[in-house]
């Protein structure tokens, strides 16, 4: 009994005890710990990886790699700041021809990177290759237009003037490979609704690619916009070439015509009407029963067509 009551004490803590006892176990873990740091171990550790190369003439056309991993043996003191990132020495790896390096082996760079890890010794890498695309470089002009596609007018209003893009070209800078892939004209987004006066806005200029940068962030978009009108007349019709040698038939010596004029001029214009005409150009038509659509001449240039009916000839 005596020996039970013995072992039952050893095993038996109060409050006190068991701080003790506790304190003794963290120091004992600590001091292991520390000590077990001070010998060499093997690991794997992730390194940054910089490429050396002339960046103002070659342009990576696919992201770099930005690590590499390698297995490597120190310091356990060592090897635990750097697992922690703490004075992680990047890997510089120099391109002397980047655009004809297309990936480097893994086996190879141990020998590249000798010296660069301070007291770590390479024992092998793990990442199996490194794929790298850098291109050359260069810019290339293009003509500078603008999408359509989202602009509309207010109902009764539509563009008078030409679309003027200022300046009407752009230097674009990216890789050669992107840069003969880009077309001759770059479109600009333009994204307006129920346009009813006239445009002139700062419309930025950029590229579907990232890589591909305009040497200008905007460019100025202008153009005219008025009301219109829908007006209809008839106009005297004229042959012109027509054979001399064979009889025409003419059906009708006027033409209904549908023109539409901007509203600001439609006084104006009312009292020009009888200097506009609709002609038919008879030239290398052949023998027959045919329609032809007339050209109307002498209208100002801010006047449209919108229908102008056609002809039935015959030729004898």
């Amino acid at each position: 009994m005596s020996f039970l009551r013995v072992l039952v004490n050893l095993f038996h803590f109060n409050r006190t005890n068991w701080k003790a006892v506790t304190l003794c176990v963290i120091t004992a873990l600590v001091f292991w710990f520390f000590n077990a740091l001070n010998k060499d171990y093997s690991t794997n550790l992730k390194f940054p990886v910089n490429f050396n190369y002339d960046k103002a003439r070659f342009i990576p056309v696919d992201p770099l790699p930005d690590a590499v991993f390698m297995n490597v043996s120190g310091n356990g003191w060592d090897l635990l700041r750097k697992s922690l990132g703490m004075n992680l020495p990047y890997m510089n790896i120099n391109l002397e021809r980047p655009t004809e390096v297309k990936k480097i082996v893994g086996s190879t760079l141990p020998a590249l990177l000798a010296g660069q890890l301070g007291s770590l010794q390479i024992n092998h890498v793990v990442t199996d290759t490194l794929y790298l695309s850098v291109d050359q470089r260069t810019s290339k002009k293009v003509m500078l237009a603008i999408n359509e596609e989202n602009l509309s007018f207010a109902e009764g209003f539509e563009r008078l003037s030409p679309i003027v893009v200022l300046p009407d070209s752009v230097e674009i800078e990216g890789p050669q490979s992107l840069l003969e892939l880009l077309t001759d004209t770059l479109r600009l987004e333009v994204d307006e609704e129920e346009v009813d006066g006239d445009y002139r806005k700062k419309v930025p200029i950029f590229t579907d690619n990232d890589l591909l940068v305009p040497m200008l962030a905007e460019a100025e978009v202008l153009f005219e916009v008025v009301e219109w009108e829908e007006m209809s007349t008839y106009l005297t019709l004229e042959v012109e070439n027509s054979p001399t040698a064979v009889r025409l038939n003419l059906v009708k010596d006027t033409v209904a015509c549908q023109l539409r004029v901007p509203k600001r001029e439609m006084e104006n214009f009312n009292g020009q009407l009888g200097e506009h005409r609709a002609v038919l150009d008879l030239t290398g038509l052949r023998r027959g029963d045919q329609k032809l659509l007339p050209k109307v001449e002498g209208l100002p240039p801010y006047v449209r067509v919108v229908r102008i009916d056609s002809v039935a000839i015959r030729l004898y």
